[in-house]
């Protein structure tokens, strides 16, 4: 592992921040941070980045560990850059601001001139060293202050909720550089985000924070497809989450049996995807083990997708369908309708 928190907590003016905080960043991974606004994934970047130190608790980087002070810890520190949510650049050219990193370690002057042209060309900047830092848009800015970082060559990225405040072509023009630079630099890279969509176009390996904890660790698949909580399954946008009964014969859920595949007894949670609901204006025989007759309640747009809500007696159900299906059965609110899904598509939790 290239960095290890353990059992990290911090607290500011009688606040809790962190609790009791443990993770594993693998060496050569593109790791995202998760977690919705003000659950601590920016403080957890500080300590990770030996920008900030945590009340108790220790860090782990380069395989050792890193005192609270001292030499040592400003040696690993020197292997580690942190791009902060809106990056300041110096006055000046780009050339300056991106060789900055380098000269003050001291680094040979034609050496210098090499590594920045260099890096430049790779944030597709070629050219752009003459440019005042001040005429620069949102989005050169951005490259510009990853040229900075990625000169010096870091052994680790740490970057927080970079796409922010970017639009969304900026947004995806980013992702795609970062995808790219990974696989290019080979540089350990650690991003928060509070977009789930970030990491699944560009995470290798995640976690996702709560109110200052790990709510759960993974790769991105595991995440995002075997949620372990209900507050995981609402974070990945999953749908039809309900509490269950589990028993020999299926999950009792608002009254209904639920036909799955797994093998959970006792309570828990289980989850549909809205998009492996059928919805038919009458019974038909199918393969789904799951069939229920309920009555539509809305149906409403969400982008080129209708969302229809169903409401089963005690469950309201949530499919989704495309306008064509819409308009070929002809659905509105308040007809009857019959619900299928295969059992093989009920996540259980």
């Amino acid at each position: 592992m290239i960095l290890e928190l353990e059992n990290i907590s911090q607290a500011k003016n009688g606040h809790q921040i962190l609790s009791d905080v443990n993770l594993s960043v693998s060496r050569g991974a593109f790791f995202v941070l998760m977690g919705p606004t003000g659950c601590g994934k920016t403080s957890l970047l500080r300590i990770a980045g030996l920008l900030d130190k945590p009340s108790s608790g220790r860090v782990m980087c380069f395989d050792r560990l890193i005192p609270l002070r001292g030499k040592e810890r400003l040696q690993a520190r020197r292997r580690m850059v942190t791009l902060l949510q809106r990056p300041v650049l110096f006055r000046g050219s780009v050339f300056s601001n991106v060789e900055w990193g380098l000269r003050i370690r001291g680094i040979p002057l034609n050496e210098i001139n090499t590594k920045v042209l260099r890096v430049l060309e790779l944030v597709d900047l070629e050219g752009y060293g003459d440019r005042d830092s001040g005429t620069l848009s949102g989005g050169e800015l951005q490259r510009v202050a990853l040229a900075r970082a990625l000169v010096i060559e870091p052994s680790v990225l740490i970057l927080d909720e970079p796409t922010t405040s970017l639009d969304p072509n900026l947004r995806f023009d980013l992702l795609r550089r970062l995808r790219d630079l990974h696989s290019k630099t080979g540089i350990t890279f650690i991003m928060a985000t509070h977009d789930f969509t970030d990491a699944l176009s560009i995470g290798t390996t995640g976690a996702v924070m709560r109110n200052g904890r790990i709510e759960q660790t993974g790769t991105i698949d595991e995440i995002f497809y075997s949620p372990k909580t209900p507050f995981m399954a609402s974070f990945v946008g999953m749908r039809n989450v309900f509490p269950a009964e589990f028993r020999e014969d299926g999950a009792v859920a608002g009254g209904h049996l639920v036909r799955h595949t797994s093998d959970k007894r006792g309570h828990g949670f289980l989850a549909i995807p809205p998009e492996a609901i059928v919805v038919s204006r009458k019974t038909t025989v199918t393969s789904e083990r799951n069939h229920f007759i309920g009555t539509i309640e809305s149906v409403e747009r969400t982008g080129s997708i209708f969302s229809i809500s169903v409401s089963c007696g005690n469950l309201i159900m949530i499919s989704s369908i495309t306008r064509s299906a819409l308009t070929e059965l002809d659905l509105t609110e308040g007809q009857e309708v019959c619900i299928s899904f295969k059992a093989s598509a009920v996540h259980v939790f």
